[in-house]
């Protein structure tokens, strides 16, 4: 009757660990399934058409129904060997025949263009077209980068490189990869260092890392077929589903480990490791199906997006999330049993006898307790001034968000490291045309008329660049054309978006505008769609936020059976989000932080980056609030008054969350290595944030707003007192320098 009643968390545990070989091969084979599945269906790639948002995106369409899509172009830029030298003219026009004939043998090479000089003589192009096959893009550009190559090897005299979208796009991606590579070589030995250190046993400190990887390779393995349903966004989700996995997948091992281990301390080691296992289950392995349920849904929330970026990495994050709670669920029970003997530790093995709170019988705690505890007695005499002092820094640091700037990444925000992209510098420093462009759709029973109108009037428009003239092309049905407006400036510049603003409420207005009704118009191209992108993301936030804090107040509800903890938890958790808002803003909006983090201030956040930060920042903080509400209420069963078991519950969750704490900085540190700015911004935003919960709402807002409400925290009921505990329990003991309660 006894097992009947018990959590199903303790007798799922209980079979694990009593059945550990099975258990064991099970998952061995579970993780080779997901793989095995994922590599023989292959990955489904988002098509163009999965990108389109706002008005670029309907431009986008209407191109795309018309046959006036842009087929992809490369361009082969031939310079003087230094910067500044005399180009040697002959041998530039020798080199551009070879390669228009080299480029011209290859079966992706559509069309190649005669070579045009740069305004000033420095520079001579080629420009390339490629037939824009999607499934053969990387090879096609390989292709012609291997002509273009040859070609600089003979002519060593001349400086020759290729670039363009595919060339870009690839070089980005390669290093990518190779950054995520150098990630994982840097996170993985210093996570187990940090965990050698807690546990003092080598197996100890693996066994969080191996189910950690495990869940990562299981969860590739489970987005590949996932993929079907929800694309993938170019290979996106892979790097977040590592840093996540790493997060998640150690913490939940860590405090399912770690509680075990504890209760065999408390037992002098007569407690066996099964039966610490039951503990562990019955306690840390409930707060981790609570805290697994709340990273889920508040990753949930970015499907309200509606973009398949965010899609496609809620997938991969939620898969891996799902994977690293069944895994402590049930292979890390097995492997506590079986190997629990060797995972003690020294001082394991020599604990003395201790009581059911972590005492030793002489009303001291462990010394990892005495810091928390001498920090907390303050927070709990003082609730109101220390809960005035956490309130102050959250709003010192949350404040610059107010003045966050929104952009997208672009060809000049990528590393300049890459020839593709430094390439991409100098092309449209000689010619200004090769930049950014407008690309105006219009259907209409004369199309072509009112984009010849349209472009007159960007003539000797500094906004417009004027060293090449808008280029109109008309569809074979002759209802829809396009025109093509070049800008002179830099995608994310605020040059940049003004023209566009011009183009859309100024030029359009008072030249297609003023024709006929049934005149349809949209405005595409890199500009535009950055632009409508970034107010995608800000129209689409509330609505996340919405969902993530209601998920969160629910879950928070069946945890504790608490509105007040409910209400307490959102609250918490926006203040997380905002404080790590507020130091994206100041980090990545100034300058004063690119030499130490390496990267060039674009004056603006990445616009997905806060919803990428808010929706795994609920998540991982909920998480945290569950581990160290449950030690709190654990405390107030065996009846310790509420302020008391504050101080208790906190100090003794301390050790295991504050390692947990040190390996997601650790992870989410590592990812600073990787040379794209949009990765450097979501690594800071999340350590900020961990940081922040730990030191201030962990030290101050939480205990001394529990401190404040006292029983009332627990309303409409307070927790009911376990008799076991009662009566195993310890007397409650005074806080440090106050009478008892």
């Amino acid at each position: 009757m006894r097992s009947e009643r018990q959590p199903i968390t303790v007798r799922t545990a209980r079979w694990f660990a009593t059945h550990p070989w099975r258990a064991i091969v099970g998952w061995v084979l579970f993780v080779a399934l997901c793989l095995g599945a994922g590599m023989a269906v292959g990955t489904n790639k988002g098509t163009f058409e999965d990108f389109w948002v706002g008005e670029a995106g309907r431009a986008e369409a209407m191109a795309a129904r018309s046959g006036l899509t842009p087929a992809p172009e490369e361009q082969v830029l031939i310079t003087a060997p230094a910067e500044g030298g005399r180009l040697d003219e002959s041998a530039a026009l020798t080199a551009a025949g070879e390669i228009r004939q080299r480029m011209a043998s290859l079966p992706s090479v559509v069309r190649v263009a005669d070579p045009l000089w740069a305004g000033d003589g420095g520079a001579l192009r080629v420009a390339i077209t490629l037939r824009g096959d999607k499934e053969t893009a990387k090879d096609d550009v390989e292709a012609l980068l291997e002509q273009t190559e040859a070609v600089q090897g003979a002519h060593k005299e001349l400086r020759i490189e290729q670039t363009g979208s595919a060339s870009i796009s690839t070089a980005v991606n390669d290093k990518m990869g190779q950054d995520l590579q150098r990630t994982e070589a840097i996170s993985l030995p210093v996570t187990f260092l940090i965990l050698f250190v807690v546990f003092g046993a080598v197996l100890a400190a693996g066994i969080p890392v191996v189910l950690a990887l495990t869940a990562f390779a299981g969860a590739v393995g489970l987005y590949s077929l996932a993929s079907w349903v929800f694309p993938d966004a170019g290979g996106a989700a892979i790097s977040v589903i590592f840093m996540l996995g790493m997060a998640v997948g150690v913490d939940y091992s860590l405090f399912y480990l770690k509680r075990a281990r504890e209760e065999r301390e408390r037992s002098g080691g007569r407690l066996s490791h099964v039966a610490a296992v039951e503990v562990a289950a019955a306690t840390s392995g409930r707060a981790v199906v609570d805290s697994g349920l709340a990273v889920v849904l508040a990753l949930g929330g970015l499907y309200l997006v509606d973009d398949v970026i965010f899609s496609s990495i809620a997938t991969g994050a939620i898969l891996v999330t799902l994977v690293a709670v069944a895994g402590s669920l049930t292979v890390l029970p097995a492997l506590l049993a079986r190997l629990g003997h060797r995972m003690d530790g020294r001082r394991s093995r020599r604990a003395p006898d201790m009581d059911r709170d972590g005492s030793n019988g002489k009303g001291r705690t462990g010394d990892g307790n005495k810091a928390w505890t001498a920090l907390l007695g303050p927070v709990v005499r003082r609730p109101l001034a220390a809960l005035l002092l956490g309130t102050a820094a959250t709003a010192a640091l949350a404040l610059p968000a107010l003045n966050m700037e929104l952009g997208t990444e672009g060809k000049e925000t990528f590393p300049d490291s890459l020839v593709a992209v430094s390439t991409y510098d100098r092309l449209t420093a000689a010619y200004p045309s090769q930049g950014p462009a407008h690309l105006v759709l219009v259907r209409a029973d004369d199309p072509a008329a009112l984009l010849r109108a349209l472009a007159e009037r960007t003539r000797g428009d500094g906004l417009f660049a004027q060293d090449g003239k808008p280029e109109l092309t008309v569809a074979e049905d002759g209802r829809t054309a396009m025109l093509k407006v070049p800008v002179p400036f830099a995608q994310n510049s605020a040059e940049a978006t003004r023209s566009l603003e011009r183009l859309r409420t100024e030029l359009i207005p008072d030249t297609v505008g003023k024709a006929a009704t049934g005149v349809e118009v949209a405005v595409s191209g890199e500009i535009a769609g950055g632009v409508d992108y970034a107010a995608h993301q800000e129209d689409r936030l509330p609505w996340v936020i919405v969902f993530v804090s209601l998920t969160t107040l629910a879950i928070m509800f069946a945890a504790f059976r608490s509105v007040v903890l409910a209400v307490l938890g959102v609250l918490l958790n926006l203040a997380t989000v905002t404080v790590s808002w507020g130091v994206l803003t100041l980090v990545f909006q100034g300058t004063w932080a690119e030499s130490a983090l390496g990267f060039e201030s674009l004056g603006f956040v990445g616009s997905r980056t806060p919803l990428m930060v808010f929706a795994i920042l609920v998540g991982l903080s909920t998480d945290y609030q569950i581990f160290v509400v449950s030690r709190i209420r654990e405390a107030v069963r065996k009846g310790v008054p509420t302020r008391q078991a504050v101080v208790e519950g906190i100090a003794g969750s301390a050790s295991v969350v504050t390692s947990a704490a040190v390996i997601m900085v650790s992870v989410f540190l590592s990812f600073l290595f990787i040379d794209r700015i949009e990765m450097k911004q979501i690594a800071v935003g999340l350590t900020v944030a961990v940081l922040f919960d730990a030191v201030v709402l962990r030290a101050l807002v939480l205990p001394s707003v529990l401190a404040l409400l006292g029983d009332r925290s627990w309303w409409p009921e307070r927790p009911a007192a376990d008799q076991e505990s009662l009566a195993d329990g310890p007397t409650p003991r005074p806080l440090p320098g106050a009478a008892a309660t």
